[in-house]
């Protein structure tokens, strides 16, 4: 069985393998998600690996248990935005159809868009739930059909896995804690408006 070390040295593992690395890591309390935490990929041929970095996804900012902002990301002017998952998710999901050697032509793109989507209102909460027979820290989507599970690598970094309604694969990705979080850009806004729809 890989190590969560050993499979961030290949760059990339299979699901199963991941699952495995998942269910060997502790558990998470609640209270330890709270703060600010920088994302990257935990790539294993899922359609979403690499999608959100091109994107410009910067992370997750737990504030307290019931004031989450799941999906934040860098702007072009160095600063960090969050981003309604309501809006965002289902231009990712779509654009992620393209190869992503065209993705970073488009990550300019959606950046500079990104205020059309921002929000300053939580958009998600952390709560305890059981998953693969353990309990651990979860953060719940208020819209969406989406739980993020974490386990713990070590006291700076967690392991998240992304369990979507209907996605036969989970998605993974990693978390780091931020000492310094990033400037926040002050120009986000709520945008409290139906989501859009995207053909299927």
């Amino acid at each position: 069985m890989k190590t969560f070390s050993e499979a961030i040295a290949l760059g990339r593992v299979s699901p199963a393998e991941a699952l495995g690395i998942f269910d060997q890591l502790e558990i998470v309390a609640v209270e330890f998600m709270l703060g600010a935490w920088r994302g990257t990929g935990f790539p294993t041929g899922h359609p979403l690996d690499g999608v959100l970095e091109a994107y410009g996804w910067h992370g997750k900012r737990f504030d307290h248990a019931d004031q989450v902002h799941p999906l934040v990301f860098t702007t072009p002017q160095g600063g960090t935005i969050s981003v309604n998952p309501v809006w965002a998710l289902p231009l990712v999901g779509w654009l992620g159809r393209w190869p992503i050697s065209q993705l970073a032509a488009l990550g300019p793109i959606f950046r500079s868009c990104l205020v059309l989507f921002s929000t300053r209102r939580s958009c998600a909460r952390l709560r305890l739930t059981h998953y693969r027979g353990r309990a651990s820290a979860t953060m719940i989507y208020d819209s969406l059909p989406i739980c993020d599970v974490f386990r713990t690598v070590d006291d700076q970094t967690v392991l998240g896995l992304m369990d979507l309604k209907g996605m036969d694969q989970p998605f993974f990705f990693v978390l780091r804690r931020q000492e310094e979080p990033a400037p926040r850009d002050r120009t986000d806004h709520p945008l409290d408006h139906p989501p859009p729809s995207f053909p299927t």
